[in-house]
């Protein structure tokens, strides 16, 4: 989203993970996504990527802090319970997990019960690099997230980014990448 809103033109490359090309390894042996790569060096991390793409954007770093790290890390074992706990299945939500990353995002619903976003007027660095951790959140339990009883600013914001012309004109389907050398 960084680089559209940038209006810097890329190739984009859609692959599988449970496929991943060789190229890619090559370039970034870490083998996570998204990866971009320049003349002159590889960035293979969201943010990172949104520094460059932005180099004058203002970042929220107590918003990006809070997101990477104990939200991050609740999402995860909310998601992905049968991941953490032996006794768990799959399919299965951990819903302390899901407690903790609630009052994580209460710092997001505070900054949003006076600005439609996370940045001021409209949608701005700091929402780009959230909202995708959030949405990943709100599918877990479509239901309990659409009720909004524990976060309703920050479910109406994550609608916005969500149905934004830029989140809309991003998430087209990509035929698969394939190397043909």
């Amino acid at each position: 989203m960084a680089l559209a809103l940038a209006e810097t033109p890329y190739e984009h490359r859609e692959i599988l993970l449970r496929d991943k090309p060789e190229h890619m390894l090559a370039v970034s042996p870490k083998g996570s996504v998204p990866v971009l790569v320049t003349d002159k060096t590889v960035i293979d991390e969201s943010l990172d990527i949104m520094l460059w793409a932005l180099p004058d954007a203002v970042f929220d770093y107590d918003i990006i802090d809070m997101i990477d790290g104990p939200f991050k890390y609740h999402l995860d074992r909310y998601k992905y319970a049968s991941r953490y706990d032996p006794d768990a299945k799959r399919g299965d939500v951990d819903l302390f997990h899901r407690h903790k990353a609630v009052a994580a995002l209460k710092l997001i619903e505070t900054q949003l019960s006076n600005r439609p976003f996370i940045s001021g007027e409209s949608m701005g660095p700091t929402d780009l690099a959230s909202f995708p951790f959030v949405r990943q959140f709100a599918a877990v339990e479509t239901d309990w997230w659409a009720s909004g009883a524990e976060l309703p600013q920050t479910r109406d914001w994550l609608a916005k980014c969500v149905n934004s012309v830029l989140f809309q004109n991003i998430m087209q389907k990509f035929p698969i990448w394939i190397d043909e050398n």
